[in-house]
């Protein structure tokens, strides 16, 4: 692809590393931006700047968030002692939207995955393992995508905190094998929530 402007092509490369963005789509986007009032296109700037230097993650339960503790985890109508573990913040949002769930979240920041080289360390989950070892925990809600990575990271936590006095229980497979969690429809995944299920009925010990 030619570029008469050094400038543009820096702007069309940096666009095309984004996901899902090819070098066509990254140059469509640039020239929109440079066809917007120039305004917009520094308000975009200084919001992606500003989210990149103060973005924060939750001390409790590593969302994203503004401030130390986020606002789900400060919220006094939440039942502390029920946590939903998660792969990220979008299925925070996405559970979130189903208006279904009162509790609070755990966010891993990903999925056990040796061919990627993702290892138990890498993840979120010692912090989580202490929350339940501390008796902060009543129920465990593992709730990840019905994948084989989901599936070993489930398993995995739950052989780290099952001779601890603690309800472990999973989202109820209205949910298909191998969906991502942040794809499922509010309905399904709502009704996967209030309908979870023990964990140890999903697995063979």
């Amino acid at each position: 692809m030619e570029f008469s402007s050094k400038l543009l092509e820096r702007a069309v490369n940096e666009m095309s590393q984004l996901p899902g963005i090819g070098k066509r789509t990254a140059l469509r986007l640039v020239l929109h931006m440079l066809r917007q009032p120039k305004e917009q296109t520094l308000a975009l700037s200084d919001a992606l700047q500003t989210m990149r230097k103060d973005v924060k993650f939750c001390k409790s339960c590593h969302n994203i968030s503004d401030i130390e503790l986020c606002e789900i985890c400060s919220n006094p109508k939440r039942k502390e002692d029920i946590i939903c573990v998660v792969e990220d913040i979008r299925d925070v949002m996405a559970i979130e939207n189903t208006s279904s769930f009162r509790g609070l979240y755990h966010v891993l920041g990903g999925k056990i995955s040796p061919m990627d080289g993702i290892g138990p360390h890498d993840l979120n989950i010692e912090s989580l393992v202490s929350k339940v070892k501390e008796g902060r925990v009543s129920e465990l809600i593992l709730a990840l995508s019905s994948t084989m990575e989901g599936d070993t990271t489930n398993f995995y936590i739950y052989k780290q905190i099952k001779d601890y006095k603690v309800t472990t229980s999973t989202i109820a497979r209205g949910i298909s094998v191998g969906d991502e969690l942040e794809y499922a429809d509010e309905i399904t995944l709502g009704r996967s929530i209030v309908n979870r299920i023990p964990f140890e009925s999903s697995i063979k010990l």
